[in-house]
């Protein structure tokens, strides 16, 4: 019997790899699109180019499941040209995988695309759910382009016409990860240095997820056919980030941490080619459809989560997901 088959567009991230871990040893057949080689041993690669289909478009018929994970990094400074390639990265990309699932004489019954829970109004007030229609930018945190490419990201793969394949859109949150692309290890670094206080005052929220919880989240979407739309990918419980900085110095045991006040962000963005809005947008965001179909997060809370990854070799290994 031939195993089910997963598609991994642009899989050849630390969340692509990771996946592709947990899907390999459940038994399944992954297969990563990239524009390049990636260091996976788990997946099988094929070449794309994420804007058009072509010879690779023959792999999604028959899948089981297409996750797209594509899309050019948003750390980076928001020129007119990373503008450009931010955006049209993820919505050629999506278009490109609608257009592919359609030709498909038996198209895979779920396609889940990345989004992001950036698209909910800074807030520090209630937290969001996938209830949520307050998508208005807030011009003191920067976010007006990102929202705008969020709602294009969503556009396309809703107007995707694919009446035999079920959509969700991942609103997804800062994924927590021992890999070196991920945000982990970095904060750590900082903590270690000293740099690990509070950036801004502190008060805006953090809403993240680890990445073993992205994983089973994925493989629990793919299950429940009950599910569509928008899901938050997001751990039940978003700190403040005095408290979230307060956590990795715990972790690491630095007593002190420079605080840094939204001017010293603002120069430190410019001089690491980034920008502010990664750290001063207050992101709010609970897994409420999640929640209401009974997943349970294995690192619910902050701590925890920072805790597994301390003690977690880097990258993890086969079986990242269980």
């Amino acid at each position: 019997m031939n195993p089910r088959r997963i598609i991994l567009a642009g899989g050849s991230g630390f969340l692509g790899q990771a996946l592709a871990r947990h899907f390999h040893v459940a038994g399944w057949e992954a297969v990563v699109l990239s524009r390049g080689p990636c260091a996976g041993r788990a997946a099988r690669e094929v070449a794309w180019d994420a804007q058009s289909p072509g010879e690779w478009a023959r792999e999604l018929d028959g899948a089981a499941a297409v996750v797209n994970l594509a899309g050019r990094t948003v750390d980076c400074r928001a020129t007119k040209a990373n503008r450009r390639l931010i955006l049209e990265s993820r919505v050629d990309s999506t278009r490109a995988l609608g257009q592919a699932i359609a030709r498909c004489a038996k198209p895979p019954p779920v396609w889940l695309n990345s989004s992001s829970a950036t698209l909910y109004r800074h807030t520090l007030g209630p937290a969001w759910d996938e209830s949520g229609a307050d998508f208005s930018p807030t011009p003191a945190v920067h976010d007006a382009f990102s929202i705008e490419v969020i709602h294009a990201w969503e556009r396309a793969l809703e107007e995707a016409p694919l009446p035999h394949t079920r959509k969700i859109a991942l609103r997804t949150t800062l994924a927590l990860g021992r890999a070196r692309n991920s945000v982990f290890p970095v904060m750590c670094r900082l903590a270690r240095l000293g740099l690990g206080g509070r950036m801004g005052n502190g008060a805006q929220y953090v809403s993240w997820i680890h990445e073993r919880d992205f994983v089973r989240a994925v493989a629990f979407l793919i299950e429940r056919k009950d599910i569509a739309g928008p899901v938050n990918l997001a751990a039940p419980h978003p700190v403040p980030n005095h408290e979230f900085m307060r956590a990795f110095r715990e972790l690491v045991g630095a007593r002190f941490g420079l605080p840094a006040s939204e001017w010293m962000l603002e120069l430190g963005a410019f001089v690491m080619r980034t920008e502010t809005e990664l750290i001063l947008k207050s992101r709010r965001v609970v897994p409420g459809k999640l929640l209401e179909a009974g997943f349970e997060f294995a690192f619910p809370t902050l701590p925890g989560a920072l805790a597994n990854l301390r003690s977690a070799p880097a990258g993890y290994g086969p079986g990242v997901g269980k």
